[in-house]
């Protein structure tokens, strides 16, 4: 009688044998197109939420959006400075969008395309989650019950296997 064959358990790749911490050797991979889409949402108080709205998500410290599309393009180029086992990598486009999804939150939704031979899962993170820091930091003076988060992964493409979707229908 033929086994059937299970697919092996997915193992942590920033360990080595010995159990200690490690960069991932990517040397030997092929170099590909690769775009990654992430996303983080901001809950805002609802007479938050109203004078925003009003207000165009302008704040006494400037244009929302726009500081927030800035910070978050920085943070993506600057992650692997920040997150210890990341590669830097050569960002070949950064992507990010601010809107309303409902009366009180907003969702960024942050695209990072590169063309290497590791994704970009992380920077597209990195981008969205610094965008919301952003926000909050822009618009703390008016409450401090604003929440960050869900912070997700959207999608990827490139690399061993696709997942999910990338944010505009963008393929790498």
């Amino acid at each position: 009688m033929a086994r059937s064959r299970t697919p092996a358990s997915p193992t942590l790749t920033h360990i080595d044998p010995d159990g200690r911490p490690t960069m991932v050797d990517v040397s030997a991979k092929t170099v590909t197109a690769r775009a990654a889409s992430a996303e983080c949402r901001i809950r805002f108080p609802a007479p938050v939420a109203a004078q925003l709205r009003a207000s165009g998500l302008r704040s006494a410290k400037g244009g929302i959006v726009d500081t927030a599309i800035v910070a978050g393009t920085m943070a993506v180029k600057r992650t692997f400075e920040l997150i210890p086992f990341c590669h830097p990598l050569p960002i070949d486009g950064v992507r990010i969008a601010i809107d309303w999804c409902g009366e009180r939150e907003l969702r960024i939704d942050c695209t990072v395309k590169t063309t290497h031979r590791t994704g970009v899962e992380m920077e597209a993170l990195t981008g969205a989650t610094v965008a919301a820091l952003t926000v909050y930091d822009m618009c703390k003076a008016l409450s401090h019950a604003i929440v960050l988060g869900p912070a997700k992964l959207v999608g990827k493409r490139g690399g061993k296997r696709d997942v999910g979707t990338i944010e505009g229908g963008a393929a790498p």
